[in-house]
């Protein structure tokens, strides 16, 4: 019979080492972010605050955008809600099993839900049906994520203050959004969502308080939507 340490030590470990490949575009990812949050106007500590609060990279990025813009908290928050909104249907799924867990740890996990704890997770639940064995695996991919999330982020911020503002690294953003978006065109939704989202946002860019980004990203899941409906 096993002691209650190892049921806790053996699904974490576990969690651990199925996230670790995924660290591999985790770490530059967030070594840029923290290069462009030092340059913005916004500063290195706020852009590494948001790595505790917000804990989603696409979603800060474009919150760091929008404020160095100067842009609305309307706009700013109205656009990290819709580009956040895909934690939706992770939740979806994850909810079922999460319903097994403690209330503790069904108010505490959620805050560590990402693209890489969800797909990783859901893929082993598929073959595990043990509660505790679930909530410590993910809690050992979600804290991993957030663990190195937090250390390239505030590394990422060290360097970038000191590189001259001369030198100007605001095109570090849309660079990374590219490096996000091109590995994501899988199937006709997403290419779909990924030219009407990029287009009207392109021809939006001189919308008064930069609205474009916004439309655009709402022009992109509806495209996407009508896509996939079309194509079942």
């Amino acid at each position: 019979m096993s002691s209650p340490g190892t049921a806790r030590n053996t699904p974490f470990r576990d969690g651990v080492i199925a996230v670790s490949p995924l660290m591999i575009g985790v770490i530059p990812f967030g070594l840029v972010f923290g290069v462009a949050a030092a340059a913005s106007s916004v500063g290195g500590t706020i852009g590494w605050m948001s790595s505790w609060i917000i804990f989603g990279g696409a979603a800060q990025i474009a919150t760091i955008q929008l404020l160095d813009e100067g842009t609305t908290a309307f706009v700013v928050i109205a656009t990290a809600f819709i580009i956040q909104a895909r934690h939706l249907m992770y939740s979806a799924a994850m909810s079922p099993h999460f319903r097994e867990f403690p209330t503790a740890w069904r108010w505490g996990l959620p805050y560590l839900l990402t693209d890489q704890a969800f797909a990783v997770s859901i893929t082993r639940y598929e073959t595990v049906t043990d509660p505790t064995y679930k909530r410590w695996f993910f809690f050992g991919t979600g804290i991993t994520l957030w663990i190195v999330w937090q250390i390239t982020t505030g590394i990422g911020v060290l360097l970038g203050a000191q590189i001259p503002e001369a030198w100007s690294l605001e095109f570090t953003i849309p660079l990374v959004f590219l490096a996000l978006l091109i590995p994501t065109l899988k199937n006709r939704p997403t290419v779909a969502a990924a030219a009407v989202g990029g287009t009207v946002a392109l021809l939006g860019h001189s919308m008064p308080y930069n609205l474009g980004l916004l439309v655009g990203a709402m022009s992109g899941v509806l495209a996407g939507v009508i896509a996939e409906r079309s194509s079942s």
